[in-house]
């Protein structure tokens, strides 16, 4: 007798959790379907299931989170909660992408338990002390830059829970989607086709007196004016942008019309993350940093030599003490070697 979808649907969502992935990825092909799971950063097969199954499991997963079964020509996105074993909650993203036959279905896992501890994050504890050193300024701009599941959003979650222990300030978040409700902050929802958007939510926060702002993504020029301009008058305003490093962080602000002088006064740090595989005490990720702060970025910005911490130095300190098992070049597609005895660690929360 075969499975009902929505055993099997709950089947595989259990066996993510327990492998602590961070998503899953169902890839359908003419007779059966493939369903891989990205685990610590890599992208490995779980499982096959029949293309037949496959067509009655995507059907239920769009009912339930909220997406209209009959349409398979477009892109749709869907949202529902998970509780695994009655204990752990958490918030799954759903998002669908038309085929010429058939669909695909990835579905991003969000634990909703408190974030990590800013201490449990980094290979290195020193870097923690560069970036807490940043976090006494009252004003002025921190981003985070790196790939899709480098911890940014983790990181800022960490950072927020942080200062709300440490001082009392009035925190809100302007996030699409929020990926984890946070207590003792205002956490606002984007939602650009309701014509929420982050310029509109920002103007908005701003009369709730705020002393902490994060934006989830500085995504276009409107956005990135609005923050900076935010940040002149007496805000902290922490956020992400999509670049490789710091050098191109602020290329690319440059290019979204963010004046130099913006960019000297007002832009206090720039954070670039990579997460490193590690296998003690259990298998899971530590964050490297390569952290520019206001000295660094005028170096940058007049085109001379800087001397914070690369990401190939940070990757030969951790072999030099013992942290990976062999150097690592970062160009290498493979990446993932083995770190041992780490004992700091980031959670797979992170998108």
């Amino acid at each position: 007798m075969q499975e009902s979808p929505s055993v099997i649907a709950e089947s595989l969502l259990e066996k993510a959790i327990e492998q602590h992935a961070s998503d899953i990825h169902f890839t359908p092909d003419t007779n059966e379907t493939n369903v891989y799971m990205r685990i610590h950063g890599k992208r490995v097969l779980a499982n096959r299931i029949s293309t037949l199954s496959f067509r009655k499991l995507i059907a239920y997963y769009k009912f339930i989170s909220g997406m209209d079964i009959g349409e398979m020509q477009k892109p749709q996105d869907g949202a529902m909660p998970f509780t695994y074993k009655g204990q752990q909650h958490y918030s799954l993203r759903l998002s669908t992408l038309p085929l010429k036959q058939l669909e695909s279905l990835a579905i991003r896992i969000l634990p909703q338990s408190d974030a990590p501890m800013l201490e449990k994050l980094f290979l290195f504890p020193f870097q923690l002390q560069l970036l807490r050193q940043l976090l006494t300024e009252q004003t002025g701009i921190i981003l985070f830059t790196g790939p899709t599941g480098s911890g940014k959003t983790t990181m800022m979650y960490a950072i927020l829970q942080d200062l709300l222990r440490s001082k009392a300030c009035q925190a809100i978040t302007l996030e699409d989607p929020i990926e984890k409700k946070m207590d003792n902050l205002l956490q606002v929802q984007v939602n650009e086709k309701a014509g929420l958007t982050y310029q509109a939510g920002l103007k908005a926060a701003l009369r709730h007196d705020p002393d902490v702002l994060m934006i989830g993504e500085i995504r276009d020029e409107s956005t990135a004016s609005f923050a900076f301009e935010t940040a002149r008058t007496g805000h902290l305003v922490i956020s992400t942008l999509h670049a490789r490093n710091a050098a191109g962080a602020i290329h690319r602000l440059q290019e979204m019309g963010i004046p130099i002088a913006d960019l000297q006064h007002t832009l206090i740090g720039v954070a670039s993350l990579e997460l490193l595989p590690i296998q003690q005490p259990y298998p899971s990720r530590a964050a490297i940093m390569e952290l520019a702060n206001a000295h660094h970025i005028h170096h940058l910005l007049h085109n001379s030599k800087s001397s914070f911490l690369t990401f190939a130095e940070l990757r030969r300190k951790a072999y030099a003490y013992g942290f990976v098992k062999e150097e690592m070049d970062y160009n290498q597609k493979n990446r993932h070697a083995v770190v041992y005895g780490a004992a700091n660690t980031v959670s797979e929360a992170a998108p």
